[in-house]
């Protein structure tokens, strides 16, 4: 049986062209380059190299070894790299609970590159609406919209700010005209919220300043209010954000609401370098995006004839 370690001599040679040139490459001495060649030769049983004045040249068996020589050499430095990363820390599971909609407008366009720079961190994802406890290990770090964070124990990073706003489809206001002001909410079919969605600041505030308004469907997530709002039902809260630039809605008017995107961890977990790699990667990368949005979704709102 060889020794994996020759394979590195083989290809040095392989590559430069003499056992002296490959002793530089290498750092050694040209004997112990040329011995290790040897030595990998009696194991195959196989003539490796034609040495002469010019140098070494591939004989055919040589020739044919070099690429399995050469994926050996790349399965070597993967092994090295990864126990590098674990060295670091830059390794393992990373659990983010978040719901729906900032997934999937938000995580998800993000993890591309994050699986690029550290393709040894595993991100489980867990989508819920309620907040799970970190505390009590039930995720790592949480990824929320809410007007603020009131728990003392955790770590927090106030990533962007989100206005809301009371919005309608375009074929809903086609059909019963768009509502100007809070009172005249009192006249449309209104989309209200249900378990934690009932508890929003604007389902409130739209409630309060509507109360004769009917209510004709509740949801429980805002993904559910999304798509009520789109399939023309009635005229719902929503995140300007989550509209985003999309045709199919109307804002009617502002509610006055501004929620925060938080980061959260505990203070356990937050120099824990796998975690640490997350925060500080998706902090910048959920700004940006949430901003850019918020940004065009203004423009297009405030553009004539929206």
């Amino acid at each position: 049986m060889f020794d994996w370690n020759d394979i590195r001599f083989f290809l040095a040679v392989a590559r430069d062209g003499s056992t002296l040139a490959a002793a530089r490459t290498l750092g050694v001495n040209q004997t112990t380059v040329a011995r290790r060649v040897e030595a990998l030769e009696a194991a195959l049983a196989l003539k490796l190299f034609e040495r002469g004045k010019a140098g070494s040249r591939l004989t055919e068996a040589g020739r044919a070894l070099m690429g399995s020589a050469e994926a050996l050499e790349r399965s070597a430095q993967a092994l090295k790299d990864q126990a590098a990363a674990h060295a670091r820390g830059l390794a393992g599971v990373v659990r983010v609970t978040t719901n729906e909609t900032l997934s999937n407008f938000f995580l998800m366009p993000a993890m591309p590159e994050f699986n690029r720079q550290f393709p040894d961190i595993q991100v489980q994802v867990i989508i819920d609406d309620r907040f799970l406890d970190l505390t009590k290990g039930e995720a790592d770090v949480c990824i929320r919209a809410t007007r603020e964070i009131t728990d003392p124990g955790l770590i927090v990073r106030r990533v962007a700010d989100v206005p809301w706003g009371v919005y309608a489809s375009r074929d809903y206001v086609a059909r019963h005209g768009r509502p100007a002001a809070p009172e005249d909410l009192n006249d449309h079919f209104l989309i209200g919220g249900e378990d934690r969605m009932a508890d929003v600041h604007a389902v409130r505030w739209m409630q309060q300043v509507a109360p004769r308004g009917k209510v004709v469907l509740r949801g429980n997530t805002l993904s559910n209010v999304h798509q009520a709002v789109r399939a023309g039902i009635g005229c719902g809260p929503l995140p300007r954000l989550v509209v985003g630039r999309d045709p199919q809605f109307v804002e009617c008017m502002t509610t006055q609401d501004m929620d925060g995107i938080f980061m959260l961890t505990t203070p356990t977990l937050r120099d824990a370098p796998r975690v640490r790699a997350f925060l500080d990667f998706m902090s910048p990368h959920l700004q940006s995006a949430i901003r850019r949005m918020n940004a065009e979704a203004s423009a297009a709102f405030s553009a004539p004839g929206s």
